[in-house]
């Protein structure tokens, strides 16, 4: 279920959606307006951050071996 980012056109609010299928219609929480733009959404990362504490905790997510699951599926 892919969250979607949104601008109303009727009232400029930002706002973001869970779109469960493509067919599904999106109203503006703030108005109720059937107008709205998908807008390109931005993500950050860890790594690179200046968030000090999120990027002492990257590379070791499961406390064994610095991999995301012990090694079990072939990631390391």
């Amino acid at each position: 279920m892919p969250i979607y980012e949104y601008i109303c056109e009727d009232c400029q609010a930002h706002f973001e959606k869970i779109v469960l299928n493509k067919t599904q219609e999106i109203a503006c929480p703030k108005c109720a307006g059937k107008k709205n733009a998908l807008q390109l959404s931005v993500f950050s990362s860890a790594n690179g951050s200046s968030n000090g504490a999120a990027a002492k905790s990257s590379g070791d997510f499961s406390g064994s071996g610095g991999s995301c699951c012990g090694g079990g599926c072939g990631c390391n």
